[in-house]
């Protein structure tokens, strides 16, 4: 008996180990393996989105200030970016948009705007070869706002608000892009629309419009000119130029936007903004010292700043 109790269990540990050599050999192989990954379990990336958030703030306050100046001032101004570009074979989608809003509140003048701007550009394309696009171009301007000129010795006027101006553009065309930092549009036929809602400002013609309308359609040639550039790591340009020439009207006489801003980061919450815009355009007037209105005029705009950024 004991025999035969020693003999099963022999068998037994004989079986046991050699089933365990076999799972050892078993993982070694699995393990040996080459892992392969199905490419259809990875949905290609189409979508890049980002943005930056930047916002200044001033302030200062004097008594008895041998050197002059106001008793108290403080400005505030904050800028957004926003961008979203979709690439799928040859179709690419880039989207832009750019909200800008800055106050200035002084003893003296009291609180005036220093930027307000809305500017939504969305352009659609289909690559035709060589880096050329069959291509659509919507763009939105406006600010948020009423906007006000300061005669002497006389109250304030209301020279702008929100939705007056505003700027619809519809432009189908061709787009060159060789890279991601330069783009070319241009359209021989492109529809774009003056809105002024403001009923003071539109009885009187304001931004082009026939006397006591909201609305004017116009009808011309469109360009645009984009251009990114990283000049270091931590510095960035952005320029962009619109040009519009209005068949129905004057054709001779172009309307120009022209935006550029240089970014600096200086730490990771830190940064250095400088702005600079231009605008023309023949059927906006200017306003004189007195509070007479004047011819068209360029439109300048320079705004720096230091503060906060966040890249989102």
């Amino acid at each position: 008996m004991k025999k035969i109790c020693a003999s099963l269990m022999i068998v037994f540990f004989t079986v046991h180990l050699s089933a365990q050599d076999k799972t050892v050999g078993n993982l070694k192989s699995e393990s040996s393996r080459e892992i392969k990954k199905d490419p259809n379990d990875t949905i290609p990336k189409t979508w890049k989105a980002g943005g930056l958030y930047n916002l200044n703030f001033n302030q200062a306050a004097l008594s008895n200030w041998s050197a002059g100046g106001d008793k108290s001032s403080v400005s505030l101004a904050t800028f957004l970016n926003l961008h979203a570009y979709y690439k799928k074979g040859k179709r690419a989608w880039d989207n832009t948009l750019d909200l800008a809003y800055g106050v200035v509140n002084t003893t003296s003048l009291g609180t005036r705007k220093s930027d307000d701007r809305i500017d939504l550009l969305s352009k659609y394309g289909y690559d035709i070869g060589k880096h050329w696009y069959a291509s659509m171009l919507f763009n939105f301007r406006s600010q948020f706002s009423k906007g006000y000129a300061y005669p002497d010795g006389k109250p304030k006027q209301t020279t702008s608000d929100f939705l007056a101006p505003a700027y619809i553009l519809l432009s189908p065309g061709l787009n060159y892009k060789p890279n991601d930092q330069f783009s070319f549009f241009v359209s021989p036929l492109t529809a774009r629309w003056v809105i002024v809602k403001n009923d003071s400002l539109a009885s009187v013609g304001a931004f082009g419009v026939d006397s006591g309308k909201n609305s004017r359609f116009e009808f011309g040639a469109f360009a645009s000119i984009s251009y990114n550039k990283k000049i270091s790591s931590s510095a960035v340009y952005t320029g962009r130029l619109d040009l519009f020439s209005n068949y129905l009207h004057n054709p001779q006489n172009i309307s120009l936007y022209w935006t550029n801003i240089l970014a600096v980061k200086i730490s990771k919450v830190l940064s250095m903004s400088l702005t600079v815009n231009m605008i023309y355009d023949n059927d906006i007037k200017s306003v004189n010292s007195d509070g007479t209105l004047g011819g068209p005029k360029p439109q300048l705009q320079e705004l720096f700043g230091l503060g906060l950024a966040v890249k989102l």
